[in-house]
């Protein structure tokens, strides 16, 4: 049985006209399924490698380069939070930003909370010194950003559906 639906595989597919080649999708690729699966598998890897004509260890290098993708032993929850952490963001409370989350959210910063609704990392700059501190919310940058502010949002915000068979469904 396929990891990858007809859709995500023809999603991916419709990248190639994109790029010079196949495996300048790679990236993209990833992408599509991180998005979709909110992690990427060992079968999905070997799913992607195929559909791009590469060695499955050609995939799991360049997912492992970034920081941003999760394996399938640490999917990402329905919504994800990033911190900054740059020295503009440290220097306008952006530590106590990320304690105060961590405790409101019942997340560690770089885990998951228990329930799977939220992910809290930290990144090392969001380019939005100006607004210090500032979170991104999946997609969403939030500027001068408090820990009741954050929440509300995310409370407001829609929910990223959970995969089929996830823990949080």
């Amino acid at each position: 049985m396929s990891t990858l639906s007809e859709e995500l595989r023809q999603r991916i597919q419709a990248e190639f006209p994109k790029y010079p080649n196949k495996r300048a999708v790679t990236l993209p690729a990833l992408h599509l399924v991180h998005d979709a699966h909110r992690c990427v598998s060992t079968e999905a890897i070997a799913e992607i490698a195929e559909l791009l004509e590469l060695h499955p260890s050609e995939v799991a290098d360049t997912m492992s380069f970034y920081g941003f993708f999760r394996a399938e032993d640490r999917p990402l929850g329905r919504k994800r939070v990033w911190v900054c952490r740059s020295l503009s963001c440290m220097l306008r409370g952006g530590e106590e930003l990320l304690g105060d989350l961590s405790e409101q959210l019942n997340c560690p910063p770089g885990g998951t909370s228990p329930d799977g609704q939220y992910s809290l990392e930290f990144a090392e700059c969001l380019g939005a010194c100006e607004g210090a501190p500032c979170v991104l919310i999946d997609d969403e940058c939030h500027m001068r950003a408090t820990a009741d502010e954050v929440v509300a949002a995310l409370q407001e915000s829609p929910t990223t559906p959970a995969p089929a068979g996830s823990r949080s469904e």
